[in-house]
């Protein structure tokens, strides 16, 4: 049973886009179908981490709308942060979900039981998922891991319910 999702940020989280103002903040878009999700994850009990290669300000907001507290940054070697993070937090494998998008999640990737990622990521991380999300990055993609993983172990209508108060009966 997934007690662990572990998601990268630019291409899965938002559309892979780096956006700057006229000031020269950042700006990123995310979806609320996958905060939706998110929001189900927690309620299913499936604890939540951002592990992203990149910094800025967006990521920590959206991470605090969501009372994700798990919010890795500027993550050079995401494999070797999450063979920490798994030994020192007590994760076995097949406990463990990723959902990324691009080559920098490979190695990482190969430490979980169950992978997912978005429609338009790249062909070795398609070849590599368990499961490839009918959306892309940015538009849904994590709420599609989300519900393929608690649909597999017979939890998402439990939580769907715990999270929003809706049978799906």
């Amino acid at each position: 049973m997934i007690r662990l999702l572990v998601l990268d940020v630019d291409g899965t989280l938002t559309d892979g886009g780096i956006y700057y103002d006229s000031h020269g903040t950042e700006i990123k878009k995310f979806a609320a179908k996958d905060g939706a999700g998110l929001l189900i994850a927690h309620a299913a009990g499936i604890r939540v981490m951002i592990c992203t290669g990149r910094e800025g300000e967006p990521v920590r907001r959206r991470a605090a709308d969501l009372k994700i507290t798990d919010v890795y940054q500027n993550v050079q070697v995401k494999s070797d942060f999450l063979r920490k993070f798994m030994a020192e937090n007590g994760y076995t494998k097949e406990e463990v979900a990723y959902c990324g998008d691009d080559i920098n999640d490979l190695a990482a990737m190969n430490l979980c039981g169950f992978v997912a990622c978005p429609a338009d990521a790249s062909d070795i991380i398609r070849a590599r998922a368990d499961y490839i999300c009918p959306q892309c990055g940015g538009h849904g993609a994590v709420r599609g891991a989300v519900q393929k993983i608690l649909e597999t172990d017979g939890r998402w209508k439990d939580a769907v319910f715990a999270a929003f108060g809706v049978p799906l009966d």
